[in-house]
């Protein structure tokens, strides 16, 4: 029963982000308008999140996530995008970030 809930749960949270497919689109850690986001396991899913909750990240802060933390700390330390916007590891790379244009978003 417990994983027909999850799955329900996984399939609800994709039709929102289909919903969201046409409308400008926020990463969840620098909260910069994109146009594209990924999906970030905050425990990671060899960490036993497989099912667990997600955050919709830019690129550059999804891959800068994980070249500045393990997977071991983000399961243990950072389990929610509250917790990673404050990592000592991430401080650097939010300032640069938030005051940078990587990308042109054109709607």
């Amino acid at each position: 029963m417990r994983r027909r809930q999850l799955l329900q749960q996984a399939a609800e949270a994709a039709a929102a982000r289909a919903r969201q497919a046409h409308s400008p689109l926020a990463c969840s850690l620098c909260e910069r308008t994109v146009q594209t986001t990924s999906r970030h396991h905050l425990v990671p899913r060899e960490q036993g999140g497989r099912y667990g909750p997600v955050a919709d990240l830019c690129q550059p802060c999804h891959s800068s996530i994980h070249r500045f933390l393990s997977n071991r700390e983000l399961a243990r330390r950072y389990p929610s995008v509250e917790t990673l916007r404050q990592a000592p590891e991430l401080q650097e790379y939010l300032d640069w970030i938030r005051k940078s244009r990587v990308e042109v978003v054109k709607w």
